[in-house]
């Protein structure tokens, strides 16, 4: 049990309601499974970089280096079998889409735009 006093409990409590309360939840989620010593792999990252800048919070971008024992796990959870793999998921965390191999940003573009997703900033 923790050794909270009610103040400190409260402090606590309204901390975790206003991170998950105040940020605004991402409309796609885009995991990008491979390793930084993977040559595509490595080639993705500037597009992961545009696709953050270019859409800002409504797309989530996440990687995960699965050559890391701590992150290997992933490979596993997302079932890939080669990297690099790219996983869509919606606002309810259900996958939509999936590619395997280098992704271009402008194929990513198209498939953001197809699902309502405007880009905030028209950079790259």
């Amino acid at each position: 049990m923790y050794n909270l006093k009610i103040p400190d409990f409260f402090i606590v409590m309204f901390l975790l309601v206003g991170l998950t309360f105040g940020q605004p939840k991402p409309k796609v989620t885009f995991i990008e499974l491979g390793s930084v010593k993977c040559i595509p792999c490595k080639q993705m990252q500037p597009v992961m970089k545009a696709i953050e800048a270019k859409y800002g919070e409504q797309v989530k971008v996440t990687f995960y280096d699965v050559w890391t024992p701590g992150q290997k796990p992933f490979a596993k959870k997302y079932g890939i079998k080669l990297i690099p793999t790219q996983i869509f998921l919606d606002e309810k965390g259900k996958e939509f889409f999936r590619h395997e191999g280098f992704y271009p940003e402008k194929e990513i573009d198209k498939l953001l735009i197809s699902k309502g997703i405007k880009p905030i900033s028209k950079k790259n």
